[in-house]
């Protein structure tokens, strides 16, 4: 049985995410389909990418995955196939799956062109149900990614920042803030401790130092600002029973400093 999860900024309100749905089961109708998330801030798609980085490796061998954050939609950007050893993607050519990118060393993208795996008309605004989720039934069923389309190496590979080791510690950058308003930022737990092994330590966000990593939120008393390492793997600041995004006044993209001594 075949695995397809979809992703999008869709929300639950309208008949987006059932429609497409419909229309992979339709098609495939065996498939298993998860939902990951469709609570993505409207058009935000380097949240959409992170929230795809956080869950496709834990997902069975052969698992297509749909993700959707697309204001582009009509426009000029392509319809991608990108392809791993473990699974398939499916959606926009603009940055949706940067992560993918930055992560797997073993990738083919292919620009979706062949119109025998969309539905016969193709809407201005919902490529979702017209494009990605036909693609990701027919993929599901076993058609082999090169009967899509070209294969292409000029595709939006998006950006994801990377923490910059230095003798005076670690600089990185507050990478997600989540529905808990946790900042993630992008310092990697195995840096993240080679940097400080041994080392006296401070943690620098907005206003806030700090100086130990805590192995659980109640570590701290409420309203308290601690560091934890997540289940991503990332370092992260939080708030006990709190939003820290709103307490500390952060966005994505601010400074997280690591400080050495």
């Amino acid at each position: 049985m075949s695995v397809i999860t979809l992703l999008t900024d869709f929300g639950l309100r309208d008949a987006f995410v059932g429609t497409m749905k419909g229309v992979i089961l339709g098609i495939c109708p065996e498939a298993r389909i998860v939902d990951l998330s469709h609570e993505i801030t409207p058009q935000r798609i380097e949240e959409g990418a992170f929230v795809l980085r956080t869950a496709y490796p834990y997902f069975p061998v052969g698992t297509v995955h749909v993700a959707v954050v697309d204001p582009g939609v009509g426009g000029a950007r392509r319809a991608l196939i990108v392809e791993t050893p473990g699974c398939r993607f499916v959606g926009p050519d603009n940055g949706i799956f940067a992560h993918v990118y930055a992560r797997e060393t073993d990738i083919r993208v292919v620009s979706v062109t062949e119109p025998r795996f969309m539905l016969p008309e193709i809407s201005n605004t919902f490529h979702g149900r017209d494009v990605f989720a036909p693609v990701a039934a027919h993929l599901a069923l076993g058609a082999p990614v090169s009967d899509f389309g070209p294969e292409i190496a000029d595709y939006d590979a998006g950006t994801v920042t990377k923490p910059v080791a230095h003798e005076g510690g670690i600089t990185g950058h507050v990478l997600h803030i989540d529905r808990f308003g946790n900042i993630i930022s992008d310092i990697g737990e195995s840096l993240f401790l080679e940097t400080t092994r041994e080392k006296r330590f401070r943690i620098r966000l907005a206003e806030v130092v700090l100086d130990r990593v805590c192995a659980s939120y109640d570590e701290v008393a409420d309203g308290a600002v601690l560091a934890i390492l997540d289940s991503a793997g990332l370092l992260e600041i939080a708030v006990n029973g709190g939003s820290a995004a709103e307490t500390l006044g952060v966005s994505t993209g601010d400074r997280v400093e690591v400080v050495v001594e």
